[in-house]
């Protein structure tokens, strides 16, 4: 497929090449919007590219000197309830040429007939995003909000009766932590289909940090978890930023302050480290957890929008 001045291929692995090139472009995406145009689910995929129904597309500009890598876009068709998602991702020097376009319409050619309508994600919301949805005729399906507060101050957590707090463990708590995460996130079409596989590829990662993944113990029994993680870098904040990475409770154990106390310990434990501002993502319709953060100091710093596309 080629368009004006760039051409569009559609690939079922990238070469080292160009998954830096996708790198560096989301790079570039990030620094002119503000915001990160790829999750790390997106990025550990091009890292650990395996045989799962997974598309690479690609827009190059071409020229004498060669091609560039300035569009890309991940077509993941690994869902079969929730239907196939997208990212979508171009230069900010190419952008108004159609490249954004023909990206889309690769991805619409790479699904087949009885597929569900594509959902693509569009982060931060950005009024460019929601313009192109609103001329292709999207519905906004789900949102993510990202929320933060400054550390300047953590009030101590209360006790939880019978409850024993204590860092993860490599190797000796994988499996606890797989299972109680697929509780805690039975209905979260992500968190909750996590393997242990998808630990691992984590835990391999240079931000992982065994001491800030916090598990509270009931006995012998994992009652739940706070995983924090630090960013070297974030639009929320200049330097070094805290996340909320994932929080969650078994569901035996919801509604006995376990969740507020599991925060309070990861948010004491980043403020120790020096960190001076935190974010985390919740779902905008939790209204639960919004209402709980919200106590805890935080407020909506931008979201995450999901569309379905038009059938």
């Amino acid at each position: 497929m080629t368009g004006t001045g760039f051409s569009i291929g559609i690939l079922r692995r990238l070469n080292e090449a160009d998954v830096e090139a996708v790198r560096r472009l989301a790079d570039s995406a990030e620094q002119a919007d503000g915001v990160a145009p790829l999750p790390e689910q997106v990025l550990l995929q091009l890292k650990h590219q395996t045989d799962a129904d997974i598309w690479h597309i690609v827009a190059r500009r071409l020229s004498d000197q060669g091609s560039e890598l300035i569009g890309y876009a991940l077509l993941d068709k690994t869902d079969p309830d929730q239907g196939p998602s997208a990212e979508v991702v171009v230069a900010p020097a190419a952008r108004r040429q159609g490249v954004g376009g023909a990206l889309l319409d690769a991805l619409r050619m790479k699904l087949r007939r009885g597929d569900k309508p594509l959902r693509i994600w569009a982060h931060g919301g950005l009024p460019a995003a929601a313009g192109l949805a609103a001329t292709r005729g999207w519905k906004p399906v789900r949102e993510l909000w990202v929320m933060g507060r400054h550390l300047d101050e953590v009030p101590p957590p209360p006790p939880v009766d019978g409850i024993t707090i204590a860092a993860f463990r490599p190797g000796v708590d994988d499996r606890a932590w797989v299972d109680v995460n697929a509780r805690a996130f039975a209905h979260h079409p992500e968190q909750g289909s996590m393997t242990l596989e998808d630990l691992h590829e984590r835990m391999a990662e240079s931000w992982f940090d065994p001491n800030g993944f916090f598990l509270a113990w009931r006995g012998a029994k994992l009652a739940g978890f706070h995983w924090t993680k630090v960013h070297d870098h974030s639009a929320y904040a200049a330097g070094p930023v805290g996340e909320v990475y994932v929080l969650g409770i078994d569901p035996a154990e919801q509604g006995g302050g376990l969740g507020k106390a599991l925060t309070l310990v990861g948010l004491g434990y980043l403020r120790e480290r020096g960190i001076r501002d935190v974010i985390l993502y919740v779902e905008a319709d939790n209204h639960a957890a919004l209402a709980v953060y919200a106590k805890l100091g935080f407020s909506r710093r931008s979201a995450d929008v999901m569309y379905r596309a038009a059938n």
